[in-house]
């Protein structure tokens, strides 16, 4: 076991004493090994940057600190797990569909050996029955609406089969995660810079395509911007620095307009910069743009998905209005910020003439980050269910919206391929890039968008089958 994962009692005494206090009626205490599972093939985002900081790992973690010991385990930055689970009470995986064949791997070897084993992430929670099979318990959802029947069940060695909320806590009595837990320096480093920050849950939306109903509930929750300040205010003090770069990583910041313009005023003179998912309708007011930009903001995430109006039908994205997105890009970037772009293909609405919309659309509008996905219909979602007759398997390793696992209804695998191969090389190639990008942003898009050149320069078909 690498020992970069564990957690030393002695480097702040004085909170572990206040720890120790805590959980004195808990002798023993029980231990914890808190495990991210490594993903089966580099994405595309972990070929060109370093893991992201694991944001839900640290929160179970801050939750668990103060009645157990843990110890963090994260396999995309090389920690490696123990083949002898004895020293842990209690083995806690999260799971994304793509990783949860790794975590199950991990999870049979703990309950083989008699380990209590928890599974909990966006996997486990649109498909609790298939993780039963490999785990003690489930929980459902976020933990920490759960936390305290589960830390009390843990504690009497009473661990029931599935944890659900029967409501979610308000996200004002949520703690923030406590980054210390990743205090040695050496660790830190083998993450991105970009430090996770959460200001809502839940998504009003409803795509057809989307897991955040199920997990967080389309009730739209928020912290107050005073949580939100008081929490970069933190990472300025423990990094000893005020100019950070934070990651919104709300699906969408923007469904309650007055609470996401009270925040960006607000955070406006911290000298920070930021990038957050927001969504288009939103855009279509040019002040906003304009004030995040006043805030901090150097990216924007938005979802275009697709240049045809069936398509966005299909997906049920209605904030979507095609007739407005050349006026939200021109809004955005009139105030300097970039634009990463995602766009679907292999929908069943899908022509071969949709690449070339595509294609016209990104470089008419010099998008600056353009993110293309394969269409996969994940587990739990509406979409799964009408499309399940029609996929080809359900490896889960491949379900990373970068192979095509089903047959579309206008285009074959074949034809579908060639195309979405052809427009990444396009878009990414010398001319495309020069043609694009503003060299007045910031310097990881211009060496993002050089990654994916050489990228899509190797691109096979075998490459996404």
């Amino acid at each position: 076991m690498s020992t970069a994962g564990t957690i030393p009692n002695d480097t702040y005494p004085d909170r572990q004493a206040s720890v120790d206090r805590v959980v004195s009626t808990a002798s023993p205490r029980k231990r914890w090994l808190l495990v991210h599972p490594r993903n089966p093939a580099r994405l595309l985002v972990e070929a060109l940057s370093k893991p992201s900081l694991p944001l839900g790992l640290l929160m179970v973690a801050t939750l668990a600190q103060h009645q157990f010991a843990v110890t963090l385990c994260d396999e995309r930055i090389g920690d490696t797990l123990p083949e002898d689970f004895s020293a842990y009470d209690v083995v806690a995986i999260t799971a994304r569909t793509v990783n949860v064949t790794r975590a199950y791997q991990i999870a049979d070897q703990a309950m083989a050996q008699g380990r209590r084993v928890i599974l909990g992430g966006i996997h486990p929670t649109m498909l609790p029955e298939e993780a039963r099979q490999h785990a003690s318990t489930v929980v459902i959802g976020e933990i920490e609406s759960v936390w305290d029947d589960l830390a009390a069940d843990v504690q009497r060695d009473t661990l029931q089969p599935i944890y659900r909320a029967e409501s979610l806590k308000p996200l004002t009595d949520i703690q923030h995660a406590d980054f210390d837990l990743l205090r040695r320096p050496i660790r830190q480093r083998r993450y991105a810079s970009r430090i996770p920050l959460v200001g809502t849950k839940g998504c009003p939306v409803g795509c057809t395509f989307c897991c955040t109903p199920q997990i967080y509930g389309k009730t739209y929750r928020t912290r107050t911007p005073e949580h939100i300040i008081a929490e970069i205010r933190y990472h300025q003090a423990r990094m000893g620095r005020q100019k950070l770069h934070f990651s919104f990583m709300d699906d969408n910041i923007s469904a309650r307009s007055e609470f996401v313009e009270e925040l960006f005023e607000r955070m406006i003179g911290l000298n920070v910069t930021w990038n957050a998912n927001i969504s288009m309708n939103f855009l279509q007011k040019s002040h906003i743009p304009e004030l995040a930009r006043r805030a901090g903001c150097e990216l924007l995430n938005i979802g275009f998905e697709s240049l045809d109006p069936e398509t966005i039908k299909q997906v049920g994205k209605g904030s979507n209005r095609i007739g407005m997105y050349d006026t939200v890009v021109a809004n955005v970037h009139r105030q300097g910020i970039a634009i990463q772009g995602y766009f679907i293909f292999g929908l069943d609405t899908d022509t071969e003439a949709s690449f070339q919309q595509t294609y016209d659309f990104i470089m008419r509008n010099r998008i600056d980050m353009p993110v293309f996905t394969l269409a996969t219909p994940f587990p739990g979602t509406p979409w799964y269910d009408e499309i399940k007759p029609r996929l080809q398997h359900t490896d889960w390793d491949k379900y990373d919206v970068q192979h095509s696992v089903y047959a579309p209804a206008n285009l074959d695998q074949e034809r579908l391929l060639t195309n979405y191969i052809k427009l990444y090389r396009e878009v990414f190639s010398w001319r495309g890039l020069r043609h694009r990008i503003s060299w007045d942003k910031p310097a990881w898009i211009k060496l993002a968008n050089v990654g994916i050149h050489f990228f899509a320069q190797g691109l096979k078909p075998q490459q996404f089958i």
